[in-house]
C-alpha cells in the first residue's frame, strides 16, 4: 500500500515538473515571438524612412548660416523689443529676416497660424510686410498685443508715467492690495514676501489708465519665473527644493531666485531703454512710417484658419508646437493664472491646442471642416506614418511605454497638422512660398522624421518641396532615449515649400 502510494506521488510530481517546464517554455517562446514581432516592425519603419529618405535625398540642405539660436529663442536675447519676454519655443526675428532675403518676400502679407509671441510678425512688420496671426494661448496674445500697443498708441505722456514708475517704486507706496489667482498646480510658486510684492504691484497698477496698465501687467509677466521656485521645463514646471514641495530623490536647485523689486524695475528700464529714442524725437519707433500692419486672431488655427479668404497670403512663416509631449499649459501656467485663467479654462486651452501632449483627446476633424477629408486620406496613406503608428501600438499593447497616450498623440499631431497644411495651401497665393521650423522625436526607439512625413504629406496635397534646410548640428535624444536606444542625433530642419503655379 505504501509503495502504491508512493508511485502515485512520483507521477504526480514527474508531472508537474513537465507542466512547469512546457509552461517556461511556452512562456519563452511568446516572449520570443513577440521581440520579433517588435524587431520586424521597428526595421519596417526603419526602411520605409530610408526610402522616403532616398525620395527627398536632393533636397536636403546642409545650411551653415542656420543656427541653434537663429532657430530658437536664443537669438533674441539680445534683440530689443524680442528680448522683453522668454518665449522658449520662439525662433528668432533674425531667421524671418534671413528667409524673407534669401526667397525674396520683401512685400505682400504673410501668416503665422502658430503665432505664439509674434516674432514672425514684428520681424515681417519690421520690413514693411503686412502680417496675420493666430494664437490660441493667452499669454501669447497678451505679448503681441501690448507690443502693437507700444508700437501705436502709447503716448510721450505714457512713457514718462513709465519712467515715474521706475524712478519712485510707486508699488512699494500701495496701500491697495489685487489678490493674486492661482492654478492648483501653480499654488505655492512664491515666497510670501514675493506674493505680497506681486499683489502691491497688482494694487497700483489699478489706478493708472488702462494703456499704461496693460504695459506694467506685461512687464510683470515677464518676470514671473525668475521670481518664483519654479523653471519651465517642457513638459511641467519644475520645483525648486525651497519651495517645499515633493522634491524625488533628486532636489532640483534653479539658482538664482531674484528679489521682486529687483526683477521688476530691471524689466521696466529694458522696456523704456528699448523704445526711447537715441534722439529726443516723439516716435518711439524711427522706422514707423515704413512697418507692415499685424493683425492678430485669438482661438485655434483649426477653427480660425477656415474663416480665411482663398489666395491671400503672400508667405506662411511659422513654427507649430512640435511632436515632443511639451505641454504650454503648464510650462505657461504662471503667466496663465495671472492673466486669470481658471483651471477648466485650462483644460480646455490644452484640448484645443494642436495635439503634441499625451493628454490630447482625438478632435473630430472632420466635424470641423469636411473638406478635410482630402487631408485625412492623404494622412492614411502615408505608409511611414503609419509603420510609426501600427510600432506605436504594439508598444503600448506591451506596457512598455512610458505613457499610454503617445500612439494617440503622434497619431493626432499629423492628422491635424495635414488640415493646417491643407488649409495653409488655400490661402497661399499661386507660387507663395510656406517656411516651417520643426523638430524630428523618437519614441520607444522609433524616430519619425517628422520633417519627411509632413513634406510628403504637403506633396500630396499640392504644394512643392523647394528644400528641406538642415542645421549643420544635429538635436541629440532625451536622456532616456539616449540610455535606451544609443546615441543617434535627429534633424533640426526649415522646411521650404512652394504652392505650385496653375
Amino acid at each position: 500500500m505504501i509503495k502504491s502510494t508512493l508511485g502515485v506521488l512520483v507521477y504526480y510530481a514527474d508531472q508537474l515538473i513537465l507542466w512547469k517546464f512546457v509552461a517556461v517554455v511556452s512562456v519563452s517562446s511568446i516572449s520570443n515571438i513577440t521581440s520579433e514581432m517588435e524587431t520586424s516592425r521597428l526595421e519596417e519603419v526603419d526602411s520605409l524612412d530610408k526610402q522616403l529618405h532616398c525620395y527627398f535625398q536632393s533636397k536636403f540642405l546642409v545650411q551653415s548660416s542656420l543656427t541653434r539660436p537663429l532657430v530658437s529663442f536664443q537669438a533674441n536675447k539680445t534683440r530689443p523689443i524680442y528680448r522683453w519676454y522668454k518665449y522658449k519655443e520662439a525662433f528668432s526675428a533674425s531667421l524671418v529676416e534671413l528667409l524673407c532675403q534669401k526667397y525674396g518676400v520683401t512685400q505682400g502679407k504673410v501668416l503665422d497660424p502658430f503665432a505664439g509671441s509674434g516674432t514672425a510678425l514684428f520681424a515681417a512688420s519690421d520690413i514693411g510686410i503686412d502680417a496675420d496671426g493666430i494664437e490660441l494661448l493667452p499669454i501669447g496674445q497678451q505679448i503681441i498685443n501690448t507690443k502693437k500697443l507700444l508700437d501705436a498708441e502709447f503716448t510721450p505722456d505714457d512713457f514718462a508715467r513709465l519712467r515715474t514708475w521706475l524712478n519712485l517704486q510707486l508699488w512699494k507706496q500701495s496701500e491697495k492690495e489685487v489678490k493674486l489667482l492661482e492654478l492648483r498646480i501653480t499654488k505655492g510658486a512664491y515666497s510670501q514676501e514675493t506674493k505680497t510684492a506681486i499683489e502691491q504691484y497688482l494694487g497700483a497698477c489699478n489706478l493708472e489708465n488702462t494703456k499704461v496698465q496693460s504695459v506694467l501687467r506685461f512687464a510683470l509677466l515677464c518676470v514671473l519665473e525668475s521670481v518664483s521656485y519654479t523653471r519651465k521645463d517642457g513638459q511641467y514646471l519644475r520645483w525648486d527644493y525651497r519651495s517645499g514641495r515633493g522634491q524625488g530623490k533628486k532636489p532640483f536647485n534653479k539658482g538664482t531666485i531674484l528679489e521682486f523689486d529687483y526683477a521688476i524695475t530691471n524689466k521696466i528700464n529694458e522696456i523704456i531703454n528699448d523704445l526711447e529714442p537715441s534722439t529726443q524725437q516723439l516716435e518711439l519707433f524711427s522706422l514707423k512710417k515704413s512697418q507692415g500692419q499685424i493683425d492678430l486672431r485669438k482661438g485655434s488655427c483649426l477653427d480660425i484658419m477656415l474663416c480665411l479668404p482663398n489666395a491671400t497670403y503672400d508667405a506662411v512663416i511659422t513654427s507649430p508646437p512640435y511632436c515632443n509631449r511639451y505641454d504650454y499649459t503648464r510650462t505657461y501656467a504662471l503667466e496663465l493664472a495671472l492673466l486669470g485663467i481658471s483651471d477648466q479654462e485650462l483644460i480646455n486651452l490644452r484640448q484645443e491646442m494642436l495635439s503634441c501632449t499625451v493628454e490630447n483627446r482625438p478632435k473630430d476633424l472632420l466635424a470641423i471642416n469636411q473638406d478635410w477629408e482630402l487631408a485625412l486620406s492623404v494622412a492614411d496613406s502615408q505608409t511611414l506614418l503609419q509603420a510609426i503608428l501600427r510600432y506605436l501600438d504594439s508598444q503600448k499593447l506591451q506596457g512598455v511605454l512610458n505613457n499610454n497616450g503617445i500612439p494617440r498623440m503622434v497619431k493626432g499631431y499629423f492628422y491635424e497638422m495635414a488640415c493646417v497644411i491643407q488649409e495653409c495651401f488655400r490661402v497661399l497665393k499661386p507660387g507663395a512660398l510656406f517656411f516651417m521650423v520643426n523638430d524630428n522625436v523618437r519614441y520607444a526607439g522609433a524616430s519619425i522624421s517628422v520633417d519627411m512625413i509632413l513634406s510628403d504629406i504637403a506633396e500630396k496635397l499640392g504644394f512643392v518641396v523647394e528644400s528641406i534646410l538642415v542645421l549643420p548640428s544635429d538635436k541629440g535624444n532625451s536622456s532616456q532615449q539616449m540610455g535606451n536606444h544609443g546615441r543617434e542625433s535627429l534633424r533640426k530642419c526649415v522646411y521650404v515649400w512652394k504652392k505650385g503655379v496653375a
